[in-house]
């Protein structure tokens, strides 16, 4: 009877311990899923913001329109990415149980790509005063050094974007994800997946090392 009754004990606790652990993987996914559309919505929003831009600038060329709107703009579309990018960020930091915040990831990364490629344009055609400062991360698989360095940059440029605010174009962006655009720009610029991360200023300036927002700082004056 008492075998019986530890029996009966044992399968009411591995029941018990089933479904809780079901209703936790179940919950996980919906969260999950929910961040995965937010994160999908402002993505929506930034890539007609940018398209909006764009067309914006080829018009300007076309009529000769002024150069001060398109850099504001362009500023503007800056920071709501960099912005979004630390939601991101965010939600990635939570255990991943989809593949869906990785694409959303390299979606923004070629968003932050033309944002890039459209800066550059900017500086030149107008004279832009604004910086770019292009940090670049090892995102699949860094080691601990990397992640540790990672770490630094993040919280280095993070302080300088705050000091520095609008003078500077802050773009994060991985370079291990595969993308053909993020590729070109990296290869434009000789900078290669094995020296990640790194931080190139004004594309002219490239950093392997930095620890303080003084360092970064007196290289773009």
């Amino acid at each position: 009877m008492m075998l019986s009754s530890q029996k009966h004990i044992f399968w009411q606790a591995f029941i018990v311990t089933l479904i809780v652990f079901s209703l936790g993987i179940i919950v996980g996914v919906i969260l999950e899923n929910w961040r995965v559309s937010k994160i999908d919505y402002l993505y929506k929003q930034s890539e007609i913001t940018l398209l909006d831009i764009r067309a914006q600038g080829d018009m300007a060329s076309l009529m000769h329109l002024d150069c001060e709107t398109a850099i504001q703009e362009n500023l503007a579309f800056a920071d709501r990415i960099f912005k979004e990018a630390e939601v991101l960020a965010r939600y990635e930091a939570a255990e991943r149980l989809t593949e869906e915040l990785e694409l959303e990831h390299k979606k923004y990364d070629i968003l932050r790509a033309i944002l890039w490629s459209n800066s550059i344009e900017l500086r030149k055609r107008c004279k832009a005063g604004f910086h770019t400062i292009v940090y670049i991360y090892d995102y699949n698989e860094p080691s601990v050094d990397a992640k540790a360095k990672q770490g630094v940059f993040s919280r280095v440029l993070s302080d300088l974007k705050e000091e520095k605010g609008g003078e500077i174009v802050l773009i994060p962006m991985a370079g291990d994800n595969g993308l053909s655009s993020v590729g070109l720009m990296m290869n434009l610029h000789n900078i290669s997946e094995s020296e990640l991360p790194v931080i190139l200023i004004d594309e002219k300036i490239k950093l392997t090392d930095v620890t303080t927002v003084e360092e970064v700082s007196k290289l773009i004056k």
